[in-house]
């Protein structure tokens, strides 16, 4: 989704752009992130700007980007190496400048060592890798989670719920948090 934020540095308001690769079919999240020209397909009637172009200047968060297919891939480490793109359907290279962060719930080695990510992308990407470990191994932070979001709904609802009953506290802790399936 596209959005703003103002660069504490500069103090420019720069892109900012987040896609869940998850979300978006394989060929149509090329063309959301490369954009297209017209008649590149059936009803491609009028030239769309691809988020990359949007984002330009500004931050891009691929959210999964363990989700993108091989084919995307090859495309994105291309742009990555090259920094430009090219529409579908195009002929014009546009330079792009943009700050990514990417993210997934996946292991990305795994998939190298399987096949399904491409290594050279994944070495490419993996610059300053941050890995979260999973709640399931964090349960000391749950009810500061759990506080915070209840502050946030509370301004966001316009309510004033106070806490968590100790009983709610003891089921959330006690909560054995399983593994989200990798599909």
């Amino acid at each position: 989704m596209p959005g703003r934020f103002i660069d504490r540095a500069t103090g420019s308001n720069n892109p900012f752009v987040d896609v869940n690769c998850a979300a978006i079919p394989g060929t149509l999240l090329e063309s959301e992130l490369f954009g297209y020209e017209a008649g590149a397909f059936t009803d491609a009637r009028k030239r769309k700007i691809g988020l990359l172009e949007h984002a330009n200047g500004g931050t891009m968060l691929l959210d999964e980007i363990g989700d993108m297919n091989i084919h995307i891939q090859a495309k994105f480490l291309r742009m990555l190496e090259d920094g430009h793109i090219r529409r579908l359907g195009g002929t014009d290279n546009i330079p792009i400048d943009v700050r990514f962060i990417f993210s997934t719930n996946r292991d990305l080695s795994r998939m190298v060592a399987d096949g399904t990510f491409r290594e050279d992308l994944f070495y490419r990407i993996s610059v300053v890798p941050i890995v979260i470990p999973p709640l399931r191994e964090r349960i000391d932070d749950l009810l500061l989670l759990a506080r915070y979001y209840l502050e946030e709904f509370n301004r966001k609802f316009k309510k004033k719920v106070k806490g968590f009953s100790e009983d709610a506290e003891h089921i959330l802790m006690a909560y054995h948090w399983p593994a989200m399936s990798a599909n």
